[in-house]
């Protein structure tokens, strides 16, 4: 009986092999995973491949958003929609104030000082995240830096997107006269012979520059009070987010201060430069700071949990400036 046995017992050994030689030069040479059919196998590379695919799709469609975002606010600024001509009553004292030429803080300023701050701010402290507190991504970028960077300020720029589509957006469609109008549109209320207290529903300027005067019709609410409070503000929140040095406990709300206080000041010059009524700016100040909580908390990645325990911020040593939380990207 073993000497019968024997070649079929060698037989089956032999067909196993083949069929198991055969299994994996089909599925990869070992190298796949086997699907819900148990039969086909699907190998590393392509694998990866379709996932990088995927990720480069989403980030296309990040700027996509971004695009879309920013609609509103080169729709105004490149002339494309006219502000709404709101008339006025006579007599209004409130739209009498003379224009002056030089503004304490010009639009230049504002953007370039607002976004080189807080995008200066980020990027120098993402990167020393990833640099000496361990701070890794899931991204198919490999390099940590880039899309460290990426997630945090892409974040920021998107709240200055929204933002200021949302500034102009209102600007066009209230078409609120500033406090300058009647010294923009060279008239008086002597010169239009109006009735006091009668509304003026239409008016020829005798301003031969067109573009001050539909400026002149764009005071609520203020662009610069709500987009120097976003940027301060949400700078203030990412540092609450990420500075988390015990050696100096009014470090940390010695900066938030000064930031806020800029903002505020940003705001307030409007009034004294009678390009906005005070309403603009406080509703200015409450728009940016809604949007730059909303960005804060709900897109950006800074106050969602920690993903390594072994860093959590309460075993943080004193020598360590920036917070470990979210150390992943």
């Amino acid at each position: 009986m073993q000497k019968f046995n024997s070649p079929v017992s060698h037989g089956n050994t032999l067909s196993r092999d083949a069929e198991l030689q055969l299994r994996l030069d089909t599925g990869g040479a070992g190298d796949g995973r086997e699907n819900g059919g148990g039969k086909h196998f699907v190998s590393q590379p392509e694998e990866e491949t379709s996932f990088c695919t995927k990720r480069k799709m989403l980030v296309g469609l990040d700027l996509i958003c971004l695009c879309v975002a920013s609609i509103p606010f080169f729709a105004c600024e490149l002339k494309a929609v006219t502000p709404y001509k709101r008339g006025f009553f006579c007599g209004d004292s409130t739209i009498t104030y003379p224009y002056l030429e030089r503004e304490a803080i010009p639009d230049g300023l504002l953007i370039a000082g607002g976004i080189a701050i807080t995008g200066l701010t980020i990027a120098l402290g993402e990167c020393y995240r990833v640099r000496f507190r361990g701070a890794h991504s899931r991204a198919f970028v490999r390099n940590c830096y880039v899309s460290c960077l990426y997630k945090e300020l892409g974040s920021f720029l998107f709240g200055c997107c929204v933002g200021q589509s949302l500034t102009n957006m209102a600007k066009l469609s209230v078409g609120r006269l500033r406090p300058n109008f009647l010294s923009v549109c060279n008239i008086t209320y002597a010169s239009i012979n109006c009735t006091p207290g009668s509304y003026v529903s239409q008016v020829t300027c005798r301003q031969p520059n067109q573009k001050m005067v539909d400026e002149a019709r764009k005071s609520f609410f203020s662009g610069h009070a709500s987009f120097a409070m976003y940027t301060m503000l949400y700078l203030a929140f990412y540092l609450q987010a990420r500075l988390s040095w015990r050696g100096a406990r009014l470090l940390r709300p010695l900066i938030q201060f000064l930031l806020v206080m800029i903002a505020i000041y940003t705001g307030l010059s409007r009034i004294s430069d009678y390009r906005h009524h005070p309403s603009d700016v406080v509703t200015g100040f409450i728009q940016g700071g809604l949007t730059a909580y909303w960005v804060a908390f709900y897109i950006s990645s800074m106050f969602k949990p920690c993903t390594r325990p072994d860093l959590s911020p309460t075993c943080m040593s004193l020598e360590s400036p920036l917070s470990s939380q979210q150390t992943v990207c």
